[in-house]
């Protein structure tokens, strides 16, 4: 074996190794690629860091036009099946209606509003292509419009660090103001006196650490400071209530939680504080009709949904309404006038229980039937604290995403709108089923697949598996219409809805974090083999991809079990993991510890993430083709962590298979923006895939 095999018979970029290491608990981490992450990050000006990130894409780039014709054909049938004037279906918000559309070949959407049975007088209230216009990267936030109408505020981010500069407009002069808030996150909401907006500001680090409100006219430094979080590991974010009459001040990391709140009629008010954080309390609030609903995992593990009465919200005076139970997970509820409804599922399936009449613990139950076997079920946009319809998004792995209008008078349930597919789109053409595949432990692993109809189990079809398994994030068995281009091609399509995900549960989300973390490689592997096994494909026909904590999952099943995968995409992968967790200074690892241990501080959890962290792990052997991507805005996952693992991935592996990597210079952890420029990297990823595959 050669030093360099693949870099020197296939011209691709070489990094250059630096040496550099650090030791902890008795171990010594030789990192040769360290010099990758810039030292004045977040700005990334190093010479060196930027020739090599542009060396890769123009490997990327000379490697792509090989394909261009191939993947425009793509593109454009991925195109055919968009809907170029789409719009959203309207929602009634104090007898003013809101939509957002997009034009034809516009890349992002503009946004109206009309009163009620004035439609013919619907105006431009936020237009995102005038807000995009020249830049290479674009996304809206969120917005706030003042209980008056007249003021619009909105926030946006230009060039994908998610660090959201606010605006301001008034409506009725459609001047823009001159007030402008850099720095935030999330989206800013007015408080009831028409001049008064809060946000949340970020740090250097990108750590959403503090609440402010503004008084426009007002010098931005004077803005006062309504809450300030000094625990590093807290991100801090702020919510309206259903009910309109109050906001939510939230702070926490991924076990514990702590909630204030003020009245928005009071912009003087003190703080109040629903529960005080103790570790490994969750808890979420909202505020229904002179009640505080509240989710909290206090006594069950898959949380309960408790009241009480808005004077004295004190946790002692909580009153239960809904329990989880080892099969019932509780995953939110929506407080309306007459009605509470609670988002479940029930062994891995979603559930919507609808509760009715006064808040007791004997309230009126029973939950909305819906038409398939299996299904994605959430609620949509239901801005309207007194409303006499629920609003549901639903769809399955055939059905496209659908708008359901629930009538709670009648328990009816219209279809508003269905997306469509202008090239044309048949649910009778494949066919759909939900699997439980046996892991090396004896844990079944549940497996939503698609395929066409006329698929024969013989183990001649190639398979795109999917799977996230992290942060307790399900992926549901929902619809895509760039997949259908795989299955048009004879690809059965896969998710593995493995542990690390709450898809059946906490305890199926707390099996695969911290030191049963790999458990989720494993149940990925396992279903693997399992889907070969019952011939839906076999190895070396199997395409897997992921993004972020995906990313390293497929990192990491790649190390794992290499001669499983034909082809390997890896989106903005968190592949460092050890080194990430063992740097402090970068913004989510705080937050991070108690998802994936504090290697500072603890030599098991150490050792534990060096024995899965896929940079740390990559070995001299054959990986099969691979396409990895980055954003070098990213505060997500840093774009070094890619880079080191494609340079370290160059020098060690052992076989002449393709390897790519591509950096967005001009973006960050979500890849391009405009809806078109999004599509086109799937035709380049889709086009990889295929053409690795032989397809």
């Amino acid at each position: 074996m050669t030093d360099k095999p693949l870099a020197q018979k296939t011209n691709a970029p070489v990094a250059e190794r630096r040496t550099h290491s650090i030791s902890h608990h008795g171990h010594t981490l030789n990192d040769p690629y360290a010099w990758l992450q810039d030292a004045n990050y977040p700005e990334v000006n190093d010479p060196d860091i930027l020739a090599y990130l542009k060396a890769e894409n123009s490997y990327f780039d000379g490697h792509m036009a090989k394909h261009h014709n191939e993947i425009e054909s793509l593109f454009d049938e991925m195109k055919a099946r968009q809907k170029l004037d789409d719009e959203s279906v309207p929602y009634r918000e104090a007898n003013t209606y809101y939509q957002w559309a997009y034009n034809q070949e516009a890349q992002y959407r503009t946004w109206y509003r009309w009163k009620e049975g004035e439609e013919q007088t619907k105006e431009v209230f936020l237009d995102e292509n005038q807000l995009a216009e020249g830049l290479e990267y674009f996304r809206l936030g969120g917005y706030d419009i003042s209980n008056n109408g007249k003021f619009l505020a909105w926030s946006d981010d230009t060039d994908g660090s998610e660090r959201f500069n606010i605006s301001f407009k008034n409506l009725e002069s459609g001047i823009v103001l001159q007030d402008k808030i850099p720095a935030t996150i999330g989206s800013p909401i007015w408080a009831k006196d028409n001049q008064t907006l809060y946000y949340v500001v970020v740090n250097k680090n990108w750590r959403p650490y503090q609440v402010r409100s503004h008084v426009l006219g007002d010098v931005i430094e004077n803005d006062k400071v309504i809450y300030t979080e000094h625990d590093e590991a807290f991100f801090v974010g702020i919510s309206l209530s259903q009910s309109e009459k109050y906001l939510f001040i939230s702070c926490g990391d991924h076990v514990t939680s702590e909630i204030h709140y003020l009245d928005l009629h009071q912009t003087d008010q003190v703080l109040q504080r629903i529960s005080p954080r103790r570790t490994n309390h969750e808890y979420s609030v909202d505020h229904g009709d002179g009640f505080f609903f509240i989710t909290t995992n206090k006594t069950q593990k898959n949380f309960s949904v408790m009241y009480v009465e808005d004077n004295n919200p004190d946790e002692p005076n909580w009153q239960p309404l809904v329990d989880g139970n080892a099969h019932l997970y509780i995953r939110g509820f929506l407080p309306l006038k007459k009605h509470l409804v609670v988002q479940e599922r029930i062994d891995g399936l979603d559930a919507i229980r609808i509760l009715s009449g006064e808040v007791s613990c004997n309230m009126d139950e029973y939950y909305i039937q819906f038409p398939e076997a299996a299904y994605r079920a959430e609620l949509g946009t239901n801005a309207e604290f007194e409303s006499d319809v629920l609003r549901i998004s639903y769809e399955s792995m055939v059905t496209p995403p659908t708008v359901l209008e629930y009538h709670f008078a009648s328990t009816a349930l219209e279809v508003r709108k269905t997306l469509e597919i202008p090239s044309g789109y048949s649910a009778d053409a494949y066919s759909t089923e939900r699997l439980m595949i046996e892991a090396r432990d004896g844990v079944q692993v549940p497996v939503s697949i698609v395929y066409p109809r006329e698929f024969k189990r013989d183990g001649s079809h190639p398979l795109y598996l999917y799977s996230y398994g992290a942060y307790g994030y399900a992926v549901p068995p929902g619809f895509s219409t760039t997949r259908l281009s795989l299955l048009n091609r004879g690809f059965a399509f896969a998710i593995a809805h493995i542990r690390g995900g709450d898809d059946l549960g906490y305890q199926w989300y707390e099996d695969g974090k911290l030191d049963k973390r790999t458990n989720t490689f494993n149940d990925f592997v396992d279903v693997a083999r399992g889907l070969i096994e019952r011939k839906y494909t076999s190895s070396g026909k199997i395409a897997i991809a992921g993004g972020s904590a995906g990313g390293e999952l497929v990192g990491a099943v790649t190390n794992q079990a290499p001669e499983l995968w034909g082809a390997v995409v890896a989106h903005v992968p968190f592949v460092d993991v050890l080194n990430t967790m063992l740097n402090q200074d970068l913004p989510l690892t705080p937050l991070e510890w108690p998802e994936w241990g504090n290697p500072l501080e603890d030599k098991t959890a150490f050792e534990h993430l060096l024995s899965y962290s896929p940079y740390e792990q990559i070995e001299s052997k054959d990986y099969p083709p691979m396409m990895v991507t980055a954003g070098l805005n990213d505060p997500r996952v840093t774009y070094w962590e890619p880079a080191k693992y494609v340079a370290r991935l160059r020098h060690e592996k052992t076989d002449q298979n393709l390897l790519l990597l591509k950096t967005n210079m001009g973006a960050g952890h979500g890849g391009k923006s405009g809806r078109f420029d999004s599509l086109y990297e799937t035709a380049e990823e889709f086009v990889f895939i295929l053409d690795a595959l032989a397809t």
